[in-house]
């Protein structure tokens, strides 16, 4: 058998960046034509076999696994740990009948016959080339994944709800920008510049609609908008309220869950027109979230029932909870204001609501996170009730660490304070990790 030798570092590419170390451990064996393994997945840049999985296969685009040419991937893109690595032509081992590579680091052969004086030489070697290849990597992976996620389509969505939503489903394929921050109120935002750059930029615009976010839907219909733009909320057929004398649709969907599962489904469709190669990867997710989301439901609707039935009854600061009321059985919410926040209420509407309240006998109103309380504050002192100690989340998911981050975790804390305010008897939701 001739001896083993490290192929020339001209020879040898940028194989991945995942590990400081090149290992092959024991009983890594290279048969002719077969798969390389090994027990652990520690290969970097430089050299090595690359195994996707701790000690599933490192495969060749070709197979190109023989006693001549040792382990040769040739030009191929995997995903390793979440990074698009290349692999490029890596020749590693000549000369070898079964090729066995064993020892705890560099490369090195246990077949019958080596010249043991070439050991140190073979490691010299390998040492050399993992540390140019340590620092080719680093100087290059920086500039690989930006120009990877400029690759990536890009949506923008509206709304904190829209983006959680969008996002679960996405899983990171896309380049998504969420405009209105955790705790913005839709209805009064008014937009800045970086804004209307980001929809200028945009492949997709996702937003709520029936006129949630007006001066947003005013900023996308200007000129210079020329991506799809799909009303995710009006997928829903909305409740119609009346404003001023006005009948007009309640923009609040997302309070009946069974709603949110339609807008789950039309930003699936969305992001698989946009990108059909993520096709399967869109549809998992959704499907994920789905099962997710329909359990959230049968909880709320069970939530509820533990509420004395002289009790169930919802009085909020504006009317964001018509959905929610009406769907899990709180009958018809009543409010301080209507379903835009920009009204503000006259005295005779803070007394109407006052009556109200001492007449409903409810224990508690609750306040919301993107509106001032004082005034509903007010209205609880004067109809001597309480205000629930927690606020709900009404137009916008809760800051990043919250209790109500993601929309599912915006309900379920939403459903434990009016459970746990109103007389009922809460038992936690187990959100999807």
């Amino acid at each position: 058998m001739g001896q083993c030798k490290l192929e020339t570092p001209q020879t040898i590419g940028f194989v991945a960046k995942i590990s400081s170390r090149l290992k092959l451990r024991c009983c890594t064996i290279v048969k002719n034509g077969q798969d390389a393994r090994s027990t652990k997945s520690e290969f970097s840049c430089g050299v090595g076999i690359l195994p996707v999985k701790n000690g599933q296969d490192a495969r060749s685009t070709k197979n190109e696994f023989s006693r001549f040419t040792g382990i040769l991937p040739v030009p191929k893109q995997v995903i390793e740990n979440g990074v698009r690595c290349e692999l490029k032509p890596t020749a590693i081992v000549k000369q070898s009948d079964k090729g066995e590579f064993r020892g705890e680091w560099g490369i090195e052969t246990a077949a019958r016959g080596l010249d043991k004086s070439k050991v140190f030489w073979i490691r010299t070697i390998a040492c050399g080339i993992l540390t140019v290849g340590l620092f080719s990597c680093a100087a290059t992976q920086g500039d690989r994944l930006s120009l990877e996620a400029d690759a990536k389509p890009k949506v923008v969505a509206t709304s904190t709800i829209i983006e959680d939503l969008t996002d679960r489903v996405a899983g990171g394929e896309i380049q998504l920008t969420g405009i209105l921050q955790p705790g913005t109120d839709p209805h009064v935002y008014e937009p800045v510049p970086k804004d209307s750059q980001a929809l200028e930029q945009a492949n997709l615009i996702l937003y709520n609609g029936y006129n949630l976010e007006p001066g947003l839907i005013r900023m996308m219909n200007a000129a210079g908008i020329k991506a799809r733009k799909l009303a995710v909320g009006e997928v829903v057929k909305p409740l119609l309220l009346n404003k001023e004398g006005n009948t007009v649709p309640d923009p609040h969907v997302w309070g009946n869950v069974e709603n949110v599962v339609q807008m789950v489904e039309a930003i699936r469709d969305a992001l698989i027109e946009l990108s059909p190669e993520d096709r399967d990867k869109f549809t998992q997710n959704a499907v994920k979230l789905t099962e997710e989301l329909k359990r959230l439901d049968s909880w709320i609707e069970q939530e509820i029932k533990t509420i004395p039935e002289n009790k169930r009854k919802l009085v909020t600061t504006h009317d964001a909870f018509q959905y929610y009321s009406r769907i899990y059985g709180l009958g018809i919410a009543d409010s301080l204001i209507g379903i835009s926040t920009e009204e503000q209420p006259s005295a005779q509407t803070v007394q109407k609501l006052v009556e109200s309240v001492k007449a409903a006998g409810v224990p508690a109103i609750f306040a919301e996170t993107t509106i001032n309380p004082q005034l509903i504050k007010t209205v609880a002192e004067e109809a001597g009730v309480k205000l629930a100690a927690q606020q709900l989340y009404s137009d916008s998911i809760g800051a990043a660490g919250s209790e109500g981050d993601s929309y599912v975790k915006m309900m379920s804390a939403n459903t434990r304070t009016i459970v746990e305010a109103l007389g009922g008897k809460y038992t936690p939701f187990e959100v999807s990790k």
